[in-house]
C-alpha cells in the first residue's frame, strides 16, 4: 500500500474516534491521499485552496479552541512557504498542530527542484520546540499515529507518498522519542532516517559479505534526536555513517554530529551534498545526488578508516 493510503487510512481511524480530529490541505488533497476523507467527514475536512500560510494560521486558531488539526501539502510548501506561521502562530503559541509534508527530497522526482525540500528538516529543527519525525515504512507509520495524534504539539511528519519495502514487523511497538536498532554491530554504526532505509539494510549485507559488520539505527525522530542511542551505538562502533534524503548541512547528519560533540568518533555522511535537486526519475537522482547503495557501502568503510 502507497504511504499515503496508510496515512489516510490512520487519519479516518483518528477522525471517527474524535471530532475534534480535523484535516486542512491547499487543495492537494489527491495528491495526499485523502481525498476521499471529504465524503466521509465533511465537517471535518477543510480545503484551503492554493494558501498554504492562511492553511497554517487556520490550524493554529481551530487548535486554540480544542481542534487537532493535521495540515498537509507537498513539503516545500508545508515547511519553507509556511516557515514564519510555523514558528509564530504554532510553535512561539505552542498550538497542538500535526504538519505533513509530501514527497520530501528526491522523491519530489519529475516536479523537479522546486519541489525537492533539501532543507525542510535544518528549516523547522532550529524553531523551538518543534517535534521531527521521518517514517520508514508503513508499519512505522501506522504505529506512529496515533502517538503523534495523542502527542500536545507541533510535529512535522516527513511523508514519502509511495509504497515502501517494508521494514518493520507487524508486532513493532513505536516510541516517538526512541531511535530503533534494527541490527546490531561493531564495526560501524549507521545512523538512517525515511525511505534508505532499506538501501542502508542492503549496504550492510554487501558490507557483510566483506566481513564488516555494521550496526544500523534508524532515526525515525530526527529532533530531539535519541542522544542516548546514537552516543551508546557511536562508542561501541568508533565510527559513524549518517544517511539521508535531505542536505548534509542541518539534517540528520548535523544532528547526529551534536550529539556526538563530545566524542572523538570519525564520521561520514551520504547525502545532498548543499546542492538542489533536478528534474529526473528516482535511479537517475540517487546517482545524481549519491544516494546509491554503493555510496552507502564506500563511504561506510572511508569512517571505519578513519578510526
Amino acid at each position: 500500500m502507497e504511504m499515503r493510503a496508510a496515512y489516510a487510512e490512520c487519519l479516518a481511524k483518528l477522525m471517527e474516534a474524535d471530532r475534534h480530529v480535523v484535516v486542512l490541505d491547499a487543495d492537494l488533497a489527491k495528491a495526499s491521499g485523502t481525498r476521499g476523507l471529504y465524503e466521509r467527514f465533511p465537517k471535518q475536512m477543510f480545503d484551503c485552496g492554493v494558501a498554504e500560510q492562511n492553511m497554517a494560521s487556520l490550524a493554529a486558531g481551530l487548535s486554540s479552541y480544542g481542534f487537532k488539526p493535521w495540515i498537509e501539502s507537498f513539503t516545500p510548501f508545508a515547511t519553507r512557504r509556511i516557515c514564519d506561521q510555523i514558528a509564530i502562530s504554532i510553535a512561539y503559541a505552542k498550538r497542538n498542530v500535526k504538519i505533513v509534508g509530501t514527497d520530501p527530497g528526491i522523491s519530489a522526482e519529475l516536479n523537479g527542484g522546486t519541489h525537492m525540500s533539501m532543507e525542510d528538516i535544518g528549516v523547522l529543527r532550529s524553531i523551538p520546540g518543534v517535534v521531527i519525525f521521518e517514517p520508514a515504512d508503513e508499519v512505522q507509520l501506522r504505529a506512529a499515529m496515533p502517538v503523534l495524534n495523542a502527542y500536545d504539539g507541533c510535529v512535522y511528519v516527513r511523508l514519502f507518498r509511495k509504497e515502501l519495502p517494508r521494514i518493520f514487523r507487524d508486532d513493532y511497538t513505536f516510541d516517538l522519542f526512541k531511535a530503533d536498532v534494527i541490527k546490531e554491530g561493531r564495526d560501524v554504526s549507521i545512523f538512517v532516517s525515511g525511505f534508505l532505509t532499506k538501501d542502508v539494510l542492503g549496504a550492510g549485507e554487501l558490507l557483510a559479505a566483506e566481513g564488516i559488520d555494521a550496526e544500523i539505527v534508524n532515526v525515525h525522530t530526527i529532533k530531539p534526536i535519541d542522544r542516548e542511542t546514537v552516543t551508546a551505538s557511536a562508542r561501541k562502533t568508533g565510527a559513524v555513517l549518517t544517511v539521508e534524503n535531505h542536505n548534509v548541512i542541518g539534517g540528520l547528519h548535523a544532528a547526529v554530529l551534536e550529539a556526538l560533540a563530545a566524542e572523538k568518533i570519525p564520521a561520514c555522511a551520504v547525502g545532498v551534498q548543499d546542492r538542489f535537486g533536478e528534474v529526473g526519475m528516482m535511479p537517475y537522482l540517487r546517482q545524481a545526488l549519491g544516494l546509491t547503495v554503493e555510496n552507502i557501502v564506500t563511504s561506510a568503510k572511508k569512517a571505519i578508516a578513519l578510526k
